[in-house]
């Protein structure tokens, strides 16, 4: 990639970026599926849960077994609308706190963020699950000695305070939040090319990430975007200005 400009921000998606999406689909989304029930049971009428609940469309929100049914819905259908990932993410904060979910991050992924941080460079996230979920996701990583990667992270952006990812106009609107950096000093890092190309639209630089676990790319991905398999990769794409 052109080199003219140092990276200042490298911006991170999260599933099948820094994690494997197998921990989305197959523990994530069963787990709040598992505890939905108690919890419509035991905190429907609860202040702290009518936030949630009410943000659902009203045909739903108006009793446990609508509310409950159009989740399931939701998640076999994998729609990803704000009020669904907001739930979500009040179901696992429980099983973070309890221990039964730690988020497991790729070998490069900790390392990698600390070495950024110490760089100078900023590192934020944009992923369509809520900020609070991402916050979550952080908090409770399987890293080693320090599982909390929360203080390695500047910003936080979702579906609600940015866009939906495939927009260009959603790239522009995080880096209008940060308008100290010029849209071609941040680096989004994400395994969906189309999201890639809509960074890359928007000015930013991007690369796509194919982990281990992803679905193939399309033999002409690699022709026209640059592509990783782990982050240390980048140290050619970041061009750091350690002076």
């Amino acid at each position: 990639m052109a080199a003219s400009t140092s990276v200042k921000v490298v911006l991170l998606d999260i599933e099948g970026t820094v994690c494997p999406i197998s921990f989305v689909k197959d523990v994530l989304f069963p787990y709040a599926l598992k505890v939905l029930p108690d919890t419509l049971e035991s905190l429907w009428g609860s202040p702290d849960f009518a936030k949630y609940r009410n943000a659902f469309p009203s045909e739903y929100s108006s009793s446990r077994g609508a509310l409950g049914a159009h989740v399931r819905d939701l998640v076999a259908k994998d729609v990803k609308v704000s009020y669904l990932k907001s739930l979500q993410g009040y179901l696992w904060e429980s099983g973070y706190a309890s221990g039964d979910l730690k988020a497991p991050l790729f070998p490069d992924v900790a390392a990698k963020l600390s070495e950024w941080r110490h760089r100078g460079l900023r590192v934020m996230i944009y992923s369509s699950g809520s900020v609070a979920a991402q916050k979550l996701f952080f908090k409770h990583t399987d890293a080693a000695p320090t599982s909390d990667l929360t203080t390695q992270i500047s910003d936080w952006f979702d579906t609600v305070n940015a866009g939906l990812k495939t927009d260009a106009s959603s790239y522009e609107t995080i880096a209008s939040k940060h308008p100290e950096f010029l849209p071609g000093e941040w680096l989004f890092l994400s395994d969906n090319v189309k999201e890639v190309d809509a960074a890359i639209e928007a000015g930013m630089r991007s690369v796509v990430v194919q982990r281990p676990g992803n679905a193939p790319l399309p033999p002409e991905v690699p022709q026209r975007l640059r592509v990783i398999e782990t982050f240390e990769s980048l140290d050619d794409d970041l061009n750091v200005r350690t002076s």
